[in-house]
Order: structure tokens, then C-alpha cells, then sequence
């Protein structure tokens, strides 16, 4: 055997062999045999044949468990999300399991779905630690001492759809993409839009829902429209948040002719609440939403679609860059895409009228 010593076991000899017997003969530590087993990078050529030469002279069979307790790391990564069950979380989740299964780390999801949850989550990251070798926080927001506490714990931490400089992120910009959805409507010439989503008085772990209300009304004041309250409406991100939230607008004595709801499934509920009540889409009612979720193509609706899946393979690439090879913090803001479909059309004030005398 080329370049492996002879001091250690033979296989068979004393019970199977263990990885301190491989790290022996291949003359490297045990953590080089672990890393060089799993295929992980940072290990030479020479010694990942010298590690897998030595583990087939003793027919040495890995325990993923001691392999983890020797390397000094539980390979495993947590993430921490506000919604386990909605699509956008589910891709996210998706993205980053693919890129940390490939590298050999296992998930550990940890739901956060009011601003009490994720408090407590920060305040016993300390704990949570010991389990993970970092983390991922989806769509949360944190104040300086939550900041300050993830700090304290010496750990890889990565932030989808915020920024903190202590921290690598992957992110959107949501006020720019919720006027960018704002501004499609005004260029069609409408003028009275609603919206659809979170709402701005109720504590939340995410920020998303304020981000994209400033967008909706920063390009409102921006065409020199004047804000009407009454044309807010709040809901949950959920195909019935997007129907109750419909209901209301078209209870209005002056509906609105488009709405920009803050997901897809917002506006997929929106629209059937539009078109129970006898009015065409978009004759009557414009309608935009937002993701990029695989149906919206199905349902021809007009979205501002994101790379979801991609935010979190990258803040999981980013996590392992600095667990791997001790890479600083990493920051990428993704683009998002109008993708104009057959939601969306030039306000006509014959069919609005129309529209409002059946509300009538």
C-alpha cells in the first residue's frame, strides 16, 4: 500500500476498526479522515487517497455519528422560518436542503411564527447551538440586542430577506419590487389600486409585509396619487387572506380598478372573490401579485416573481463557505423579473363604471 503505515490493526483483529484506527495508519488526524470520508474540499489529493487507501486495508465501516463527535461538528445546519407551511417558505427550505444535503450536512427547521417565538429563539440561540454548526434565519427581523446575542455565540449565520453586516445575507429589494409591481398598474393608467397583505400595526417576525406597503406607497406619491386608506387592506399571506381581503375592497362604494396583492396566493384568492361577484379580470378589476409561484403561470396572473429556491441554496453556500473555510460574511441581493400575463390590462373608466353600477 502506497504511502500508509503499518502500525495500526489489522481488520478483524480486536472488533472492527475505528476511524482513530484509519487516522493512525494513514499517519493524519482524525478530523482529516473525516472530512476526506465525506468528500468534503480542504483535504490534498494525496492525502484523501493515503485516508481512503488506509480505510479499505482495515475494511473500516464510517459511524456518521462518532465521524460528526471527532470532527468536532454536528454537521448539521438550523433554519428558522415564520411559516413552515407556505409555499414560499417550502422553497426556500427546498433550496437550502439541497445544497447542504450535497455537502453532507443534515437540516434542522425550527418554526418562528409570531415575534414572542422568534425573541425566544434568539434569546436561547445559546442553547440551540449546541445542535447545529450555524444557521439560517428566513424572512426575520432582528433588533441590535438580538444581533448582539446571535454575536455572542461563535457560530456561521446567514439571513435570508435582510441585511446585517455582522452576518452573510441573501436578499431582495422588497420596496423596490413592490413599486415596480405598483408602477406597472400606473402605467396602464390606473389610478385608484388597492392592496392586499400584511398588516402594518400587527408585530411580526418578518418585515417583508412593511417593505413592500412602503413600495406600494412610494410609487403611489411617486405618480402623484394621494393615498387613500381605505384601499389597505390586511390579510395573511393564504389564498383566504387574499378572498377576505377582496370582499372588503369590493364592499367600497368605489372600488378599486387594480389591486397589487403581496403574494401570489393573495391574488389567486383575490381573484376568485373577484370573478364570484360577476366582474371580469382584468375589464373590470387589474390584478398583480408576487413570488413567482408555480401556478401563477397556470392562472395567467401578472406577478413580480424572485428566485426562491435560489435564496436559500445560497445562504446555505454561504453558511458552509464559512464553516469549511472560514469566509467572512457573504451578501448577495437577488433580481426579481415583472412577468406580465393576462392579469393585467389598460384601465378603461367605461368598464370600471360598468363594474361599479353591478357593485351597485
Amino acid at each position: 500500500m502506497n504511502g500508509v503505515g503499518r502500525s495500526a490493526k489489522p481488520a478483524g483483529a480486536g472488533g472492527p476498526a475505528t476511524i482513530e484506527d484509519v487516522a493512525t495508519l494513514a499517519r493524519v488526524s482524525v478530523a482529516t479522515v473525516s472530512r476526506a470520508l465525506r468528500g468534503l474540499p480542504n483535504v490534498a489529493a494525496p492525502t484523501r487517497l493515503r485516508v481512503e487507501e488506509a480505510a479499505a486495508a482495515l475494511a473500516y465501516r464510517p459511524d456518521p455519528h462518532a465521524s460528526r463527535l471527532a470532527a468536532g461538528r454536528t454537521f448539521t445546519i438550523g433554519m428558522a422560518v415564520p411559516l413552515l407551511g407556505r409555499w414560499y417558505f417550502s422553497q426556500v427550505i427546498a433550496g437550502a436542503h439541497e445544497v447542504l444535503a450535497d455537502a453532507g450536512y443534515d437540516l434542522l427547521l425550527v418554526g418562528v411564527d409570531t415575534l414572542a417565538a422568534a425573541r425566544r429563539f434568539v434569546t436561547e440561540w445559546a442553547v440551540i447551538q449546541k445542535r447545529v454548526d450555524g444557521l439560517v434565519l428566513a424572512d426575520l427581523r432582528l433588533d441590535d440586542d438580538e444581533i448582539e446575542e446571535l454575536q455572542s455565540v461563535r457560530a456561521a449565520v446567514a439571513t435570508i430577506g435582510a441585511r446585517y453586516a455582522p452576518f452573510s445575507s441573501v436578499m431582495i429589494d422588497n420596496r423596490a419590487a413592490a413599486v415596480l409591481a405598483v408602477q406597472h398598474l400606473i402605467d396602464l393608467g390606473h389610478r385608484r389600486i388597492g392592496l392586499i397583505g400584511g398588516a402594518p400595526t400587527i408585530p411580526s417576525p418578518n418585515s417583508v409585509p412593511h417593505e413592500r406597503r412602503a413600495g406600494y406607497r412610494q410609487a403611489l406619491g411617486a405618480a402623484g396619487i394621494v393615498l387613500d386608506p381605505a384601499l389597505e387592506t390586511a390579510s395573511d399571506f393564504t389564498v383566504g387572506g387574499g378572498a377576505t381581503g377582496m370582499r372588503r375592497l369590493l364592499s367600497l362604494s368605489t372600488p378599486p380598478s387594480a389591486v397589487f396583492a403581496m403574494s401570489d396566493e393573495i391574488a389567486m384568492g383575490a381573484m376568485q372573490v373577484i370573478r364570484q361577484a360577476g366582474l371580469r379580470i382584468p375589464s373590470d378589476v387589474s390584478i398583480i401579485g408576487f413570488d413567482g409561484h408555480e401556478l401563477a403561470g397556470v392562472a395567467g396572473l401578472t406577478t413580480i416573481r424572485q428566485p426562491v429556491e435560489r435564496s436559500g441554496a445560497l445562504a446555505a453556500r454561504f453558511i458552509i463557505d464559512a464553516i469549511q473555510d472560514g469566509t467572512g460574511a457573504q451578501h448577495a441581493v437577488e433580481d426579481v423579473e415583472l412577468i406580465v400575463r393576462s392579469t393585467t390590462a389598460r384601465f378603461d373608466p367605461g368598464s370600471a363604471s360598468s363594474a361599479r353600477r353591478r357593485r351597485g
